[in-house]
């Protein structure tokens, strides 16, 4: 048998997940509401959504240089077998921030496929802000991020997070908000100063996928649960493909949603005084999706897999951190400046990542090392 098998391509390994996919989806049971005990196992959607987001993949400019369209139409067939499934019947959750929260999705029609895990207060314990007792302050988001949230009214002077879109009500803490039981205060001397060991240097907190007050120095657990696949991507994916091979508007053969229509409902379920999206080019809408993905998926491991398919990591991941620092004006008032919190590096090699050594040389230089290593 010959050890020094070839690396396969990129395509190959597409084509290999998508049969496999494809000859053994009609064996996979729809849900598993009548075998309570067998909850958590693999569905057919969870085939069907793993089908649609490595075609979408592959159709990327990353790993279609060419832009071959036929490449996006089959993401855009992928996602659609997954909308227009009568049998499947995923909708959105009617509560971005909730959904996230406990049990809630385990029970949840967005759901597609959810790992489920031990009552636990790690998330807490790791994020909730330094200040809380048992917290630790983990992840800060960004002013990079929180600032991408657009506004549903007037902007309300002196508050930056007043009329933003709710989304980042529901995901980010912000200074002046309540959380834990008490009113985030970052300002020199307030409970959550910013100078204080280990706070966040953004001026920020995540609030996505954590309950509030949790009782850390109690022991108190609640129970997490990580959505792999759920059916705003899905519809995010539709949206980006059927733009890329048909257009923003257009919506031919049997397909009954355009990449508007698919964008507008996320959109709505996030607030109906969101702007509509009126994208009349491929140009623009892409750039709506791109924006929407960002903001929709927050924290749920898809923005960093996105600019390296979007080839946009360049120019993304190579502007600074910013965050702001809180001054205050008076009770209940702050002011804002911005801050640069840290620089960042990414080469045009860091598009993937290279191989050992000692698998290039195990392989007697069959395997090749990706550029730049």
């Amino acid at each position: 048998a010959n050890k020094f098998i070839p690396r396969s391509s990129y395509d190959q390994i597409v084509e290999y997940i998508v049969k496999e996919i494809d000859d053994h989806k009609g064996k996979l049971a729809v849900d598993w509401a009548s075998f309570s005990e067998r909850n958590g196992r693999f569905t057919l959607g969870a085939a069907l959504a793993i089908k649609a987001r490595v075609l979408l993949y592959a159709a990327s400019p990353l790993h279609n240089p060419d832009n071959d369209v036929e490449k996006w139409k089959k993401a855009a067939a992928a996602a659609y077998d997954i909308i227009s499934n009568p049998d499947l019947n995923y909708s959105l959750d009617s509560d971005y921030g909730a959904y996230f929260q406990g049990n809630r999705s385990l029970s949840s029609p967005e759901t597609i496929y959810v790992v489920r895990r031990e009552q636990s207060n790690a998330m807490e314990s790791n994020n909730y802000p330094i200040a809380t007792p048992g917290g630790a302050s983990g992840v800060t988001p960004t002013q990079n991020l929180v600032e991408a949230y657009e506004w549903v009214g007037d902007p309300v002077a002196g508050d930056p997070y007043a009329n933003r879109d709710p989304r980042l009500a529901a995901s980010v803490v912000t200074n002046g908000s309540t959380w834990n039981g008490h009113v985030i205060d970052q300002s020199p001397g307030g409970r959550h100063d910013m100078s204080a060991p280990n706070a966040s240097k953004t001026g920020y907190y995540l609030k996505k996928f954590l309950t509030d007050n949790l009782d850390l120095t109690q022991g108190a657990k609640v129970q997490h649960n990580w959505v792999s696949y759920r059916y705003a991507e899905v519809l995010l994916n539709y949206a980006e493909a059927m733009n890329e091979a048909y257009g923003p508007d257009q919506a031919p053969g049997d397909y009954a949603l355009t990449a508007l229509d698919a964008l507008q409902l996320v959109r709505d379920r996030a607030s109906l005084q969101l702007p509509i999206v009126t994208a009349a080019t491929r140009d623009e809408f892409r750039e709506a999706v791109k924006h929407e993905r960002r903001i929709e998926l927050a924290f749920e491991d898809h923005r960093y897999w996105d600019l390296l398919r979007w080839k946009d990591a360049m120019e993304v991941l190579n502007k600074p951190v910013r965050g702001v620092k809180v001054t205050k004006t008076g009770e209940g008032k702050w002011s804002y400046t911005q801050t640069e919190v840290a620089t960042r590096t990414f080469l045009e090699r860091n598009y993937y990542m290279p191989f050992t050594r000692s698998e290039v040389e195990n392989s007697n230089h069959t395997l090749e090392q990706n550029p730049g290593y």
